[in-house]
């Protein structure tokens, strides 16, 4: 093997890498959904099927309708991408826009486009940064030689133990 190919190798996971992490700080998935949903929906009322010498046009008087909900399902998809901040935002108006599109645009791209962008926006709205990695969890075992020989107490049993918001076995909810 030659050098260069170990060099484009190391390229190519570098920059496969790069795109994991990248994927992984934002509702990737949301906005490749409502972006291909956006397709459809914008392509069918423009589309012509030809079959031998018959021409069969999908095309409505609510063209320019669905051109505009496709062309806004494309960008809201851009922006789950590039502006995380405003996933809420995005994907509440990309479910909105794909009620529309059933009754604008041919059952919103003949339901293809539809259930796209629903589920895209509900990716979008349900969607959540994750915790970075702060640091290694402790080792279990003897205590460090630095905290005087405690250790940490071991965790209770779900429901066996006393919280901190009841008192003599009783919660104080009622």
């Amino acid at each position: 093997m030659s050098a260069e190919s170990q060099g484009l190798r190391d390229r190519f996971g570098s920059g496969r890498r790069s795109f994991r992490t990248w994927r992984g700080e934002r509702p990737f998935w949301a906005g490749l959904l409502t972006l291909l949903g956006g397709l459809p929906i914008m392509y069918f009322p423009y589309a012509n099927l030809t079959v031998g010498q018959l021409t069969v046009r999908m095309a409505t008087t609510a063209g320019s309708g669905s051109l505009i909900i496709g062309v806004l399902l494309v960008v809201l998809g851009l922006t789950l991408w590039f502006q995380k901040s405003s996933r809420v935002f995005a994907g509440v108006a990309a479910i909105l826009l794909a009620l529309v599109s059933l009754v604008v645009s041919n059952f919103g791209g003949f339901l293809l486009g539809f259930i796209l962008a629903l589920i895209g926006g509900g990716l979008a709205v349900s969607w959540a940064p994750g915790t970075p990695v702060t640091g290694v969890p402790a080792a279990e075992g003897p205590a460090a030689p630095g905290d005087g020989g405690q250790t940490a107490p071991e965790p209770a049993i779900a429901g066996a133990g006393a919280d901190d918001e009841s008192t003599n076995g009783r919660n104080r909810a009622g």
